[in-house]
């Protein structure tokens, strides 16, 4: 199987399945001397586990993360970073009544196509589980973009068509603060009630919805990303399309840009020792390149495709069936997804950020 890896130079790849014995992550390329706070990663870890609220999967994992390898006495040796995260609540028996028919809108279908075999313990390597890995490398990508004052911040923004007012606040920390103090992971504390009772009714009605998540990144110098193929809003939507259940991305003014008028939409220059601009429809990328302005992109999720309801389908002869409703999963996933958005959009900055130091003298 290809694919597994993602990144130039900051490089990881990931490896284990959902019920498997465990999950894991190399990272390639992290600088040898990186201070490595083990906390801060298990940290990161824990906003993306399972069984955390009355609004997210049941499964209960403690994601408890183990360095084996490339960190001594509390630094990055330059050497490979191995991190294995074991699978606890693994029980393929859940599953055993899909092993033969397709569940719609997964990737059963797909992946008995494309190999031949699958692992049908909840998707095996296609499961969301997987993001956890990525989780734990996001967090060293994230150590080393605070070495540089790079500031990544994400909530979600809408769940159905319950949406956030637009999110402006030149604290980070003080918005992480409100984000965390509430269950659905959103910076605004009215609207993070009514998503959390609009959840739990879906998730008492045996279905699940999609929404939508926000991220900024302050502090980004300018020349960030390439001109060409590797143009760094072009990697961020890569990174953010690698997600489960993600299904639209835009930065800047997105879709509402192709709307306006080249004179509304032109981001105007102000003289100044560090130039900025006006206005910031660009969303801090121009020309694929980053040019110091606060980087902004929306991320949209589908609704989860396991639902507790009986539904028709067909088997792996083709032929006519009905799948049963059944398992631990997520009503909403975004609440849980904050953290994964941000750990690949810190990935793929700390990629380029390596990228960069080659570029002149």
């Amino acid at each position: 199987m290809a694919g597994n890896s993602f990144g130039n130079l900051f490089k990881i790849t990931t490896f284990g399945e959902s019920h498997g014995v465990a999950i894991g992550v190399i990272i390639d390329g992290c600088p040898a001397g990186l201070a490595i706070d083990i906390n801060f990663i298990q940290a990161e870890l824990d906003k993306r586990k399972p069984g955390q609220s009355k609004i997210t999967t049941q499964r209960k994992e403690s994601d408890s993360v183990q360095i084996l390898s490339g960190i001594f006495e509390g630094k990055s040796t330059g050497t490979p970073i191995a991190l294995l995260i074991p699978n606890e609540d693994h029980r393929a028996t859940d599953y055993e009544h899909n092993k033969d028919v397709y569940r719609p809108s997964h990737a059963d279908y797909t992946y008995d196509v494309k190999y031949g075999v699958r692992d049908y313990r909840g998707g095996g390597r296609s499961s969301a589980r997987e993001t956890a890995a990525r989780v734990a490398a996001g967090a060293i990508a994230k150590l080393l973009l605070q070495h540089h004052q790079i500031e990544i911040f994400a909530h979600v923004t809408a769940v159905g068509q319950i949406n956030a007012p637009n999110f402006d606040s030149p604290n980070l920390s003080e918005a992480l603060a409100v984000r965390e103090a509430n269950i659905v992971r959103c910076a605004d504390p009215a609207t993070a009630n009514q998503m959390i009772d609009f959840i739990e009714s879906i998730r008492k009605d045996g279905d699940t919805i999609g929404g939508k998540i926000g991220c900024v990144i302050k502090n980004c110098p300018v020349g960030l990303g390439e001109p060409v193929f590797d143009k760094l809003h072009a990697e961020l939507g890569k990174a953010m399309l690698s997600i489960n259940a993600v299904h639209g991305f835009e930065y800047g003014s997105g879709f509402a840009g192709s709307e306006m008028k080249g004179s509304e939409h032109n981001d105007v220059f102000l003289a100044g020792e560090k130039p900025k601009t006006l206005t910031n429809f660009s969303g801090g990328i121009q020309g694929g390149i980053s040019n110091g302005m606060d980087i902004t992109f929306k991320v949209a999720f589908k609704p989860v495709a396991t639902i507790m309801h009986n539904q028709q389908t067909i088997n792996a002869a083709g032929q006519s069936s009905e799948i049963k409703g059944k398992g631990r999963h997520d009503p909403c996933v975004v609440p849980r997804a904050v953290i994964i958005v941000e750990a690949m959009a810190a990935l793929v900055l700390a990629d380029h950020l390596l990228r960069q130091r080659s570029n002149k003298l």
